[in-house]
């Protein structure tokens, strides 16, 4: 679990970083932004999905202020992003300067039938996204047998998607690296299986960290198949571990992941977009967790 003595240290770089663009004024605080958005850091809103749920354009509007420049949804039901049809939303991101790149949006185990997958698809190609991700696979769906029919089902989802000009994909998390029935998942059966045409992978560096994995050995294994990084940073070093336990994930930048020596990689590994994400929500002060991810990353990491 995140100490308190390190909330605080985060909390008080967000406010330093706050307090100098009040003293330097509002030009000082716009050519700020303009910076940070020049970089192209995108976010995935998985990270302020209650204060998204609670005022979307709020949030948006906030989010937007920061600096990020691209989104990652992670909200599509019946048809709508966030209960908006998709060109309302687009709208609404593309007013506040920023784009809509991505969106997380699941193949349930149980399958999808290729008039469902089409109207994924066109859904997705109304709204204008380059990628449309696999976010998931529940516990109980965790066994080889289930893998391969997923894989099998994902590969037709990705026909279906690149015919719409979207490029499909998955999102790991560290359950693909474990030992399961003598194989490991991700080497034996995610990457040989997936057609790479059809199929790219958003790594997330967190959780293949916490897996024992080393991000720039992978990208060296299979150059070229990882168009999208997730970026949250540890506060703990305990791994490798097969839980989703996410109790010591932290503000990019502000824990151990050594992101500036792994991104100088990102080409072997065919990346084209990076997004932060937070599953814990900042430890219930998500904006300002998103704060330092992005001074960090735009003062320290990619630079």
């Amino acid at each position: 679990m995140q100490s308190n003595q390190t909330r605080r240290d985060f909390f008080k770089i967000s406010a330093a970083s706050a307090l100098g663009l009040m003293i330097l004024g509002p030009m000082a605080c716009k050519t700020a932004i303009a910076d940070r958005k020049s970089f192209g850091v995108g976010l995935q809103l998985y990270s302020i999905r209650d204060a998204m749920t609670a005022d979307a354009l709020g949030s948006l509007k906030k989010v937007a202020a920061m600096g990020y420049k691209n989104l990652e949804l992670a909200n599509y039901a019946n048809g709508k992003f966030y209960g908006y049809a998709p060109v309302e939303f687009k709208k609404i991101v593309n007013d506040l300067g920023m784009d809509i790149i991505s969106s997380h949006a699941a193949v349930e185990a149980a399958g999808i039938t290729i008039e469902n997958a089409r109207k994924m698809a066109d859904d997705h190609a109304e709204l204008g996204v380059k990628y449309c991700i696999q976010p998931w696979v529940n516990d109980q769906d965790r066994t080889v047998e289930t893998y391969k029919r997923m894989i099998g089902d994902w590969n037709k989802v990705g026909g279906i998607m690149k015919e719409a000009g979207i490029q499909f994909g998955y999102h790991n998390h560290n359950f693909e690296f474990a030992q399961l029935d003598g194989i490991v998942p991700f080497f034996d059966l995610f990457m040989p299986e997936m057609d790479p045409d059809l199929i790219t992978f958003e790594l997330d560096l967190f959780w293949a960290t916490k897996a024992g994995q080393d991000p720039v050995e992978l990208f060296k294994r299979y150059p070229g198949r990882f168009q999208l990084l997730h970026l949250k940073d540890m506060a703990l070093d305990n791994g490798p571990y097969f839980e989703v336990v996410k109790d010591d994930i932290t503000s990019v930048g502000a824990g151990l992941i050594d992101f500036k020596t792994i991104l100088q990689s990102r080409d072997i590994a065919g990346t084209k977009y990076l997004f932060v994400e937070d599953d814990n929500q900042g430890n219930g002060q998500p904006f300002e967790a998103l704060e330092v991810s992005i001074s960090n990353i735009t003062t320290k990491i990619l630079v």
